[in-house]
């Protein structure tokens, strides 16, 4: 389009495969540094909740309570929470439900699904493109302004970069629906802030905003499939209207209960600082290596490194027993990109010396 802002790309020609994600490279017998959850098994306030439903599952789920609970953490009225199978079903319901949007905008790189959710239901898609020398940073002018639909992450997926709260309010007016992907909000951590930086889920004041959120990462539910949407009602009523029925088992919503809780609340906070210095400890131990680049500051559970020949590296990983998340199926980065999850400190050694080795090999 000749009216397109500098960085805007259609999503014609060549494209990347939006379908694949680190599960896909995660495969038996490796280790995984692939995927995104957290390893840990659930501690027993979130087990025995969960555990305890499974007496019980004759009877259809009601998710009033759960609702509530969640309602509660985020300050806000139950009737603007939407509880979803996982983040990514939320992202097919706004696919389904703004059928009428007529400039949809996907901020890259970032998590494929909203995008692929958006093409599957016949949306024309628009991409921003931000630029890896700039550190990934948005400058919100370079959105279109008769876009109605803008869809980011903070903190994004893969880049790790955690946007200003006040950088995303200000895609936000009316007649848009801005969707802000907070799936690893709850990884983020900053001195002297109590709680998740630059989130905005509790923000009731910007139009058409709707934020997502998943307890898969954190405490390693990604086969129970728990999320949900924060929003306003009328907006959260059209998307409900698309959603099947009875979408959110009785066990997911058990532990969305349980989440939403001061406990754990209080466990997210611990739990992000010790994963804020073993990311430290692993962008350290990536930046000693020659040829790799970190780029801008991670702020999440996973890392994303530049590197010459880093699909030929990613096969050589695989044959050591490693698994890591290609780059080059995430819109605005290519081959010499790679995907790193922070874990332990022991493991995140053990793979720097792999890494090393497979690099002079």
């Amino acid at each position: 389009m000749s009216d397109q802002p500098s960085g805007m790309v259609p999503t014609a020609g060549a494209e990347p495969d939006l379908a694949h994600h680190g599960d896909a490279e995660a495969t038996e017998g490796l280790i995984d540094l692939a995927v995104n959850v957290r390893q840990a098994a659930p501690p027993a306030w979130l087990a025995g909740p969960i555990a305890a439903t499974l007496t019980d599952l004759a009877r259809y789920p009601d998710p009033t309570a759960a609702r509530a609970a969640v309602a509660a953490r985020h300050r806000r009225h139950p009737n603007e929470v939407l509880l979803t199978a996982g983040a990514a079903e939320g992202f097919v319901l706004i696919a389904q439900a703004l059928r009428g949007v007529r400039r949809p905008v996907v901020v890259h790189p970032q998590f494929t699904e909203p995008e692929a959710a958006l093409r599957a239901a016949g949306h024309p898609v628009e991409r921003v493109l931000l630029d890896p020398a700039d550190d990934f940073r948005l400058d919100p002018s370079r959105v279109p302004a008769d876009s109605d639909l803008v869809m980011i992450g903070n903190p994004t997926n893969p880049t790790s970069v955690l946007h200003p709260a006040q950088t995303l309010a200000a895609l936000a007016r009316p007649g848009r629906v801005l969707v802000v992907d907070e799936a690893f909000a709850d990884t983020t951590i900053a001195s002297g802030h109590p709680g998740e930086p630059e989130s905005l889920a509790e923000r009731r004041d910007l139009p058409g905003l709707l934020v997502l959120r998943s307890l898969t990462k954190t405490w390693g539910l990604a086969g129970l499939r728990i999320g949900y949407l924060l929003g306003a009602p009328e907006l959260l009523t059209r998307l409900a209207a698309v959603q099947p029925l009875w979408a959110v088992s009785t066990p997911a919503l058990a532990a969305a209960s349980a989440c939403a809780t001061a406990v754990a609340v209080q466990a997210e906070r611990a739990i992000a600082a010790d994963l804020a210095a073993d990311r430290d400890h692993l962008v350290a131990r990536l930046t000693d290596l020659p040829g790799v680049r970190v780029v801008g500051r991670p702020a999440s559970a996973f890392v994303l490194l530049h590197l010459p020949g880093a699909s030929a590296i990613r096969a050589a990983l695989r044959e050591r027993g490693w698994a890591v998340r290609r780059g080059d199926t995430f819109p605005g980065l290519g081959p010499d990109w790679l995907r790193v999850a922070v874990r332990d400190r022991n493991t995140t050694d053990a793979f720097i010396e792999v890494l090393r080795e497979t690099m002079e090999a």
